[in-house]
């Protein structure tokens, strides 16, 4: 068996970045951008007044009160098309343009106008009251780098920038299938013995989640033809993904079936819980996932290696984050292998305190979908008594 780090890195390694599309901004929430970003112009693209008041020669009113003529407007999208010159003064509006020959803003607040005169009670100051031209940002600036995955705020950003369109990673493309001659969909009649098939729906989920296209390609019966199957089904795959026939049995067909086909293992079993059976290698020039066939195995597994290989493929730098908690009881002595232990999470007085469910059997998918968080136990983590400090997994962030 390897370690978790190893099987991540081994996988990793084996995916580029997907090559880049061109799109249209309004369709870009969510995805990575496969290059810079960069504004086409300065914002804002001219001086613009910060509030409603007057715009004048700060020379002209020094000190107040002051008492100017009004020799125009400038609301916003309207510039006043002449020059201030000395005792004059344009009645501006908040994101006008700045007039020429202005220098500072008075507000509104301040002034009294009485016909074309305007009486300055505040005195004014070069600049006050103004933005100036590349304020937020200039031509050119990079609004958004490589590697970014866009969100609600970024469009925005950039279609201030004049951006309409990104270069971006394609999605990459995961096939995936459950496998196993007990497996039914939901709503259809059960076999005898048989159980509903639930794990690709929370796949294909995550998959989209992270940036992927998933193609389910519905459930594989036990026989060396359905998993021969596969290479043609899934031909324009990047990842190929089946769940169950991991583990060491009659029945377990992956490599067998596989082999023929150009399967070539990379490696099998990493020592962790839940999930030691994964598989990962090469079917052709395409990679191959085999996650087990557990449900929390499978999306637990998921989560640790499925994630960074679908970042790897979209350009981005991706890493497990680990936060921080308090133990709400006592954990007892880890053995060799990592641990992943479904919790509860709460705050009390600023900090996490986190809670591990009492049964952690690996195929309660009640406890995974209340879960908060996983606990991480590192291989041969001694007893930890409640109050200590101990590294989870939020699986919101997932």
């Amino acid at each position: 068996m390897i370690s978790v780090d190893e099987a991540v890195a081994r996988i990793v390694a084996a995916f580029g970045p997907r090559e880049a599309e061109t799109i249209a901004l309004d369709k870009a929430f969510g995805r990575v951008l496969a290059e810079d970003a960069k504004a086409r112009l300065d914002q804002p693209p001219f001086p613009v007044s910060a509030m409603d008041g007057y715009a004048l020669r700060a020379g002209d009113a020094a000190s107040a009160p002051a008492v100017l003529r009004v020799i125009g407007s400038a609301p916003a999208g309207h510039p006043f098309e002449g020059h201030v010159a000395a005792g004059e003064a344009v009645r501006i509006f908040t994101g006008g343009v700045v007039p020429d020959g202005a220098d500072a803003i008075v507000i509104q607040e301040d002034t009294t106008q009485a016909g074309d005169q305007v009486t300055l009670r505040e005195a004014a100051r070069v600049g006050r009251h103004i933005r100036k031209a590349g304020l937020d940002f200039s031509r050119g600036a990079t609004l958004a780098a490589a590697g970014r995955r866009l969100r609600a705020r970024d469009l925005a950003l950039l279609a201030a920038g004049d951006v309409e369109s990104v270069r971006v990673r394609k999605r990459p493309r995961v096939y995936f299938a459950a496998t196993g001659d007990e497996l039914s969909r939901p709503g259809e009649p059960r076999k005898p013995g048989g159980i509903v098939a639930s794990s690709g729906y929370g796949l294909s989920a995550m998959i989209a989640t992270w940036g992927g296209e998933a193609h389910d390609l519905g459930i594989l019966p036990d026989t060396t033809e359905a998993f021969a199957s596969l290479p043609e089904r899934a031909r324009d795959a990047d990842l190929i993904i089946t769940m169950g026939g991991a583990s060491v049995g009659d029945h377990d067909l992956v490599r067998s079936a596989l082999a023929p086909k150009g399967f070539v293992l990379d490696f099998w079993k990493i020592a962790m819980r839940p999930g030691k059976p994964l598989i990962f290698g090469r079917l052709g020039e395409t990679p191959l996932l085999g996650l087990p066939g557990n449900p929390v195995s499978s999306l637990v597994c998921s989560i640790l290696f499925l994630k960074p290989a679908l970042a790897a493929m979209l350009g981005e730098t991706h890493q497990t984050v680990l936060h921080a908690a308090r133990l709400a009881r006592d954990l007892a002595p880890n053995d060799s292998r990592s641990d992943y232990l479904r919790a509860g999470l709460s705050v009390r007085d600023g900090e996490r305190w986190t809670e591990p469910f009492p049964v952690q059997d690996s195929s309660m998918q009640s406890a995974f979908a209340a879960a908060d968080c996983l606990i991480v136990r590192a291989p041969h983590a001694p007893a930890a008594v409640a109050g200590s400090r101990v590294e989870v997994v939020l699986l919101d962030d997932v």
